[in-house]
């Protein structure tokens, strides 16, 4: 067990009712919920668990080793932290705890072009390891410059993101005022005086913002304009000529994030896309979406020589990252899991979870007799 392990939460579910007793309710549901009735939120997870795997307990068996390569890269296992949006919302300074656990642990961290700190923090953290999402936006201009500074940090990898051609509807975060534009109610103070290490730690590091946006937002906004300003800066749509500038100008490899079809991975085939993540935005955009492991198992064998194929939404364990393995994926990324891990612990909340998520992925491997990564589809009972 890794010697950061802390033993009272040996599970994502357990770090996820710790972390609901200290963040304000508006900020954890903000976090924890889907969109309309939480179908797609449900159905990740339980379609992920459907699928069972094989022990080999007679076969020849030495170690087994969770070194996994995507893209080119090394990583010491095969997932990674997902993209999130407004991070410092939920938990304070959570960026940048679980940039540095990330870079530490060696595996992949993306920064979001709507969390709370900046490309050029990030890149330093993890000495240029960060990888990038980016919300195209509407003005040229800003997604050239956006793109610019990503490669002026070194991140190796821009993550497009297209699952967001309207924002999700998600009831509790117009009830919360979290909806665009929005607001701070009395009934959100009094969560706020009821989580002091929360508030503490929310003046210690500054009322959360959007970093990577500060240079192109007017000054002077109050809130409700601010919202409109996001509206319209990220209200545009993908499509093959909106991304082709995109890919002339980005020199590292290139990853469109949100794909959810056979037709769509064919496309960004067609697009000079280096790799795909499977996703539908953690069930809170579309909440009659297939889940996630549904598409995998249906693309993964049209089209895995043709792509990298990686998968997020709905892994909440180990067990969880070895079954999206035996059905094809790549490589894999969690979100809601390493946040609810900061919401739990603070600064070692990033520490933990990876140690955890490693040694749960690690035992099944062992379990399964299972010597490298890229022989779990070898064990997948179909």
């Amino acid at each position: 067990m890794a010697k950061n392990f802390d033993s009272n939460y040996p599970s994502v579910d357990d770090l996820r009712n710790k972390a609901k007793s200290r963040i304000p309710r508006f900020a954890f549901e903000y976090l924890d919920g889907g969109c309309n009735e939480d179908v797609s939120l449900a159905r990740n997870t339980n379609d992920i668990r459907k699928v069972q795997l094989e022990p080999r307990y007679l076969q020849n068996y030495g170690t087994s080793s969770t070194m996994t390569k995507v893209l080119g890269m090394e990583f010491d296992a095969p997932f990674g932290i997902a993209p999130v949006g407004l991070q410092g919302l939920m938990w304070p300074n959570s960026p940048a705890i679980l940039a540095k656990a990330a870079y530490k642990h060696n595996i992949p961290f993306i920064l979001s072009t709507v969390t709370t700190m900046d490309i050029e923090k990030a890149s330093e953290l993890t000495e240029g390891n960060a990888w990038f999402q980016l919300y195209n936006p509407v003005d040229d201009a800003i997604r050239d410059d956006i793109i610019n500074r990503a490669q002026a940090a070194g991140c190796p990898v821009l993550v497009l993101l297209c699952d967001v051609p309207t924002f999700g509807f998600r009831p509790r975060d117009f009830k919360n005022g979290l909806a665009l534009p929005p607001k701070m109610s009395v009934a959100n103070i009094l969560q706020i005086l009821g989580k002091p290490t929360w508030a503490f730690n929310t003046l210690k590091y500054g009322q959360p913002t959007f970093e990577n946006l500060k240079p192109y937002t007017p000054e002077g906004l109050n809130l409700k304009q601010l919202g409109a300003f996001m509206d319209k800066t990220f209200s545009g749509r993908l499509n093959a000529e909106k991304i082709k500038p995109i890919r002339d100008k980005w020199k590292g490899k290139l990853v469109l994030k949100g794909v959810a079809s056979e037709r769509d991975t064919k496309d960004a085939i067609k697009m000079g896309f280096d790799g795909i993540i499977l996703s539908n935005h953690g069930g809170r955009q579309l909440d009659a979406a297939q889940s996630t492991i549904g598409t995998l198992q249906d693309v993964a064998d049209k089209y895995g020589n043709q792509i990298e194929i990686m998968l997020d939404s709905g892994l909440r364990s180990g067990p969880d990252i070895a079954r999206v393995m035996a059905s094809g994926a790549k490589f894999t990324f969690m979100g809601r899991s390493f946040m609810y891990g900061v919401g739990a612990l603070g600064a070692k909340g990033g520490d933990h979870t990876i140690g955890m998520l490693k040694t749960q992925f690690q035992q099944v491997m062992d379990q399964l007799c299972c010597e490298s990564v890229a022989d779990l589809p070898k064990h997948l009972i179909t």
